[in-house]
């Protein structure tokens, strides 16, 4: 729903992933009405995150995953899946062939200083959830 109401103006800010913010800015663009959508990481840092491609262990078809795997990240393919979605991918084989606009969005590719201020999310104890969760309804209510 945020990247709906970032495209339409009916909010101002959000904490989302790289993608999506893409998604709503580009719909903004499209429907033309003064909506100005912008990516940022934090001078503080935040969440690095990335997409997974795995094959779970019982798999029936390990052979076919691992097909499509390795389909997908041919540079060919995977240039146009990031050209598309605006997600950086591992393939450096990839860079001359995707549209530059998004290979030199530092915003899809951030430098090697912001990357130093990102972290991996893990899983917290119990007591600290509740306290984020907490903090968030604070946040989310006004009070």
């Amino acid at each position: 729903k945020y990247i709906s109401d970032l495209a339409n103006g009916n909010i101002c800010v959000a904490a989302g992933f790289s993608g999506d913010v893409f998604q709503a800015k580009a719909r903004a663009a499209e429907a033309g009405k003064g909506v100005n959508i912008a990516y940022a990481i934090p001078k503080e840092g935040g969440n690095l995150w990335f997409d997974v491609l795995a094959i779970p262990k019982d798999a029936t078809n390990v052979n076919e995953a691992h097909a499509f795997i390795n389909y997908l990240l041919q540079p060919e393919v995977i240039a146009q899946v990031s050209d598309h979605v605006g997600y950086a991918n591992p393939n450096p084989g990839a860079d001359k062939l995707m549209e530059q606009s998004i290979r030199t969005d530092a915003a899809v590719y951030p430098p090697q200083a912001v990357l130093d201020r990102t972290f991996v999310n893990f899983e917290l104890p119990p007591k600290v959830q509740r306290l984020m969760t907490r903090s968030w309804t604070k946040v989310k209510t006004g009070k």
